[in-house]
C-alpha cells in the first residue's frame, strides 16, 4: 500500500507493510508545477553586486585616484557581502533567522536584511495549509478487529520559531503524530462503532493532535478520514446483523400500528353498541364503498333491506317495497 501527502509546497509518502508504516517525507518543498520562480531574486541579488562593486569600485579610484587591485579585491569583497546580506521570501514564507546560533528575529515576507557571517538564515518555512494523507493498516479495534483505516489531515505552520526550535523536522513529526493519534482511536473503540460513527473519529483525531503539536507552532484545522475497509468475513456478519436489526424494527412498528388498530376498534365497537341506526348507516356506507370504484351491483336481498327501515325515510320504504312487488 503506498500512501502520499503534499502539504502546500511539502509532499511525503508513507509504505508499509503488513502491520507497519513508514513515513518518509520528501526534500522537495513544493509540488512539480507550482514551484515560485527564483530568477527574480537571483537577478535581484546580482543586481546588488554589481551596484556595491562599482560603488565601492568608484570610491576607492576617488581616494587613491587610480583603479588599483587592491580596491577590485575590496570592491570584490563589499560586493559579496551585501549579495549576502539581503534577501527576498515569498508571500507565504516566514523565515527564521539566528545570530551567533540563539534566535534573534522572523523574517519575511519581502525583502529583508541580515548580517553578512554574523546572522544565518536557518530556515524558511512555509505558511500556506498542509495537505497530508496518513493511515493505519490492519489495526485492531476493542473487540479484536482488525481495520484498514486512511484519513487525511489538513494543518499549517502558525509559529515559525516553534516549529524550527521545538521539532527537528516538524512535517514528519505531524504525520507520524496523526498516525499514532488514529491507531490509538481505533484501539478505544468497537470496529461497529469505529466504521459507523465516522465523524465522531474525526472531531476526536483534531483533538488529540491540536493537544500533541500545539508546542511545535503547529495548528491542525480538520482531519476527515477517508476509507474504512472492514474485513469481508466481518462485513457479512455485519450485513445480517444490520438486517436482522430491520426486521425487528419492523415487526415493532406493525404490533405498535395493530394495537393502535385495535384500541381503535374497540372504542368504535363501543359507538356502534350504543347506536344501531349508526351501524346500519355504516353498514349501507361500506356496500356502496365496494361497488363504487368497479361499477358493479349488488344484489339485497328483501329480508335484508328491511333491516334497513329503522334508519330510511318514508320515500326510500315505498322505493324498496315497489322493487319488492316488481321482482315478485
Amino acid at each position: 500500500m503506498r500512501m502520499g501527502s503534499s502539504a502546500g509546497g511539502q509532499s511525503g509518502r508513507a509504505t508499509g507493510g503488513r502491520g507497519s508504516w513508514a513515513v518518509v517525507p520528501d526534500a522537495n518543498t513544493e509540488m512539480a508545477g507550482e514551484r515560485a520562480s527564483s530568477a527574480g531574486v537571483l537577478l535581484f541579488s546580482a543586481v546588488v553586486f554589481t551596484l556595491a562593486f562599482f560603488l565601492v569600485l568608484g570610491a576607492s579610484a576617488l581616494i587613491t585616484g587610480r583603479v588599483g587591485l587592491l580596491g577590485v579585491a575590496c570592491a570584490l569583497v563589499a560586493a559579496t557581502l551585501a549579495a549576502m546580506s539581503v534577501h527576498i521570501a515569498q508571500q507565504w514564507e516566514k523565515v527564521v533567522v539566528l545570530r551567533f546560533g540563539r534566535f534573534n528575529r522572523v523574517s519575511g515576507p519581502g525583502l529583508f536584511w541580515t548580517w553578512p557571517i554574523i546572522e544565518q538564515n536557518t530556515m524558511r518555512v512555509d505558511g500556506r495549509v498542509r495537505v497530508t494523507t496518513f493511515g493505519a493498516e490492519e489495526t485492531l479495534t476493542a473487540d479484536l478487529v482488525p481495520l484498514d483505516v486512511n484519513a487525511v489531515l489538513f494543518w499549517h505552520v502558525w509559529d515559525a520559531k516553534a516549529a524550527c526550535t521545538e521539532v527537528g523536522d516538524f512535517t514528519r513529526a505531524v504525520e507520524l503524530a496523526a498516525q499514532t493519534a488514529l491507531r490509538d482511536a481505533i484501539g478505544r473503540g468497537g470496529a461497529a462503532e469505529v466504521a459507523i460513527r465516522r465523524e465522531q473519529l474525526d472531531r476526536e483525531l483534531k483533538r488529540a493532535l491540536e493537544e500533541k503539536v500545539a508546542p511545535w507552532g503547529v495548528a491542525i484545522l480538520s482531519v476527515e478520514v477517508r476509507d474504512i475497509l472492514v474485513p469481508k468475513d466481518l462485513q457479512d456478519v455485519m450485513s445480517l446483523e444490520a438486517q436482522a436489526e430491520q426486521r425487528k424494527k419492523a415487526r415493532i412498528i406493525l404490533m405498535e400500528a395493530e394495537q393502535d388498530i385495535c384500541e381503535m376498534m374497540g372504542e368504535m365497537g363501543d359507538a356502534y353498541a350504543k347506536n344501531d341506526a349508526a351501524l346500519r348507516l355504516r353498514s349501507m356506507h361500506l356496500l356502496y364503498e365496494s361497488v363504487r370504484e368497479t361499477g358493479g351491483t349488488v344484489v339485497v336481498p328483501s329480508s335484508f333491506s328491511e333491516g334497513f327501515g329503522d334508519v330510511l325515510g318514508d320515500a326510500a320504504k315505498d322505493a324498496l317495497s315497489v322493487t319488492r312487488s316488481s321482482a315478485g
